[in-house]
């Protein structure tokens, strides 16, 4: 099984930036994909961005060119660097990661970004 614990967020001003981790403890060596969720209040978890096993990654419509997925294999930690803040940003961030040795999806417990003025 894996761990997620996610930090790095907080209150920050409008087109500002954070940087979230996502630190990965546990049967790591199984895991062939992360990626990064969000969901804002009242409304639907969505998609921001995902890393996988082969480098490649993906990224949000509404986040590319602002945010960037990368991850530092020898830490086993996942970012996602987020530039050019907009208040609709505000969301719970979650991160995941998928074990293709156990077939589980395994997710963090979520950190609050709030932009605001």
């Amino acid at each position: 099984q894996v761990q997620l614990v996610e930090s790095g967020g907080g209150l920050v001003q409008p087109g500002g930036f954070l940087r979230l981790a996502c630190a990965a403890s546990g049967s790591i060596f199984g895991i062939n994909g992360m990626g990064w969720y969000r969901q804002a209040p009242g409304k639907q978890r969505e998609f921001v961005a995902s890393w996988n096993r082969d480098g490649s990654t993906n990224h949000a419509d509404s986040v590319k060119g602002r945010f960037t997925i990368s991850r530092d294999n020898a830490r086993n930690t996942m970012f996602l660097q987020m530039n050019s803040l907009k208040p609709e940003d505000t969301a719970v961030y979650s991160c995941y990661a998928d074990s293709v040795t156990s077939g589980f999806r395994s997710w963090g417990q979520g950190t609050q970004v709030t932009v605001s003025s």
